[in-house]
């Protein structure tokens, strides 16, 4: 997610370092494009069904918030647009609480706020002044399949249609020099932030199906960091799956490496394979169901959040020097708010509804379809990701 451009950071934070390459990029406010055309300038839904039951499962959704107004007829015989429903996964805290903010503010939308810490979530709801008829908190835990499960469970027995999914959540641990694992034996921040995700989606795909709202879509949110063809994507430790080997074996460590692909672990690169998956996870749904179902299936990068919690694990200095360097070398910075409202245009604007498209910004905060790496857009490993994901998560 927001990892952003933390790989544009000079080498006192001990990046490791690398062969020059001529290299040139598109401006987009973080070096977000690929790197041929920029560097020449600067370096030589359903309607509703009755009244709705409550959330049911042993972590109870609060649920003080109304149910989303039901389609009717006006006297004029016309139909009003009932007020849409849409999951974010980690939506406590910065790019999630942006947007969650962002959507909840239109009164167009009742926000899913699915989180690990229900009580953080709530809080941070009620900090942002969100009012409840425009928000139900959710536990969920991506680091856990039984909880992805029970999520589901819960949401399905709630009754309420699902018009978007927005996949969001993230764990990134740039100086971990060991791996953890999660609940499933998996490496965390690739069972976190791509299989989590990837079953949360499987399981919700018929939800969004039976939507009759109009446009229904399924989001996940990539990074520059995934992308080779950028500058941030060029620092080392670069993104790079490999032939699949430690996917393939388990992540778990034991019968093969943490990593995908069956290297050493590496914290930072293993936040950034991740992101690579999730790049491909959304082209690989587009290519099964878009033409199908007509979901909208989208990924994007909104910019460089330097400030956000995302950042926690990092050295104190980094966290001290990052969000200015952003700000005034690159030029890349996007504030917590101002992504959240690019996240919420992919949400739910009429113009964005593209399938298969990986969404950027530019330096005027128009957005364009940006172009994603040779790996990131491999259809063959795309494929490949998918059935090995299927096995893991207990899907084949």
């Amino acid at each position: 997610m927001a990892m952003q451009a933390a790989a544009l950071v000079p080498s006192a934070f001990s990046i490791p370092k690398e062969g020059k390459g001529s290299a040139s990029f598109k401006e987009s406010g973080l070096f977000g494009v690929s790197l041929s055309d920029h560097v020449k300038a600067d370096f030589s839904s359903s309607a509703l069904r009755n009244k709705r039951k409550p959330s049911v499962g042993a972590i109870r959704a609060q649920t003080a918030a109304t149910t989303p107004a039901i389609t009717r007829a006006t006297p004029e015989g016309k139909k009003t647009l009932r007020k849409g429903t849409v999951v974010i996964t980690g939506a406590s805290s910065g790019l999630g609480l942006a947007t969650t903010k962002a959507l909840a503010e239109t009164g167009k939308w009742h926000i899913i706020m699915a989180c690990r810490d229900f009580l953080k979530a709530e809080r941070a709801a009620r900090s942002a002044g969100l009012s409840k008829e425009n928000y139900t908190v959710m536990h969920l835990d991506l680091a856990s399949l039984d909880s992805v499960r029970q999520f589901v469970d819960n949401f399905k027995r709630s009754e309420r249609p699902l018009d978007v999914l927005v996949c969001n959540a993230a764990v990134y641990l740039p100086t971990a020099k060991e791996p953890t694992f999660t609940a499933d034996g998996f490496e965390l921040s690739v069972g976190t932030n791509h299989l989590g995700h990837f079953l949360l989606a499987r399981l919700l795909l018929d939800d969004l199906k039976q939507s009759d709202y109009p446009s229904k879509r399924l989001i996940i949110v990539g990074s520059i960091t995934g992308n080779t063809n950028t500058l941030a994507g060029n620092v080392p430790p670069k993104a790079n799956l490999g032939d699949l080997r430690g996917m393939a074996g388990g992540l778990n460590g034991l019968n093969s490496s943490a990593m995908i692909d069956g290297g050493a672990f590496d914290g930072a690169k293993a936040y950034k394979d991740s992101k690579v998956c999730n790049m491909l996870t959304m082209q690989e749904f587009h290519r099964r169901y878009h033409e199908d179902t007509g979901i909208t299936f989208a990924s994007l990068y909104p910019g460089c959040i330097a400030t956000t919690g995302l950042f926690r694990e990092h050295i104190p200095l980094f966290r001290l020097l990052f969000p200015p360097f952003q700000k005034f070398i690159t030029k890349g910075y996007v504030s917590e708010e101002e992504s959240g409202k690019r996240l919420a245009q992919v949400v739910s604007e009429p113009s964005l509804t593209k399938s298969g498209v990986y969404w950027s910004w530019n330096k005027n905060s128009a957005s364009f379809e940006n172009q994603l790496s040779q790996e990131a857009s491999d259809a063959d490993k795309a494929r490949k990701v998918w059935e090995l994901s299927e096995k893991l998560v207990r899907l084949a």
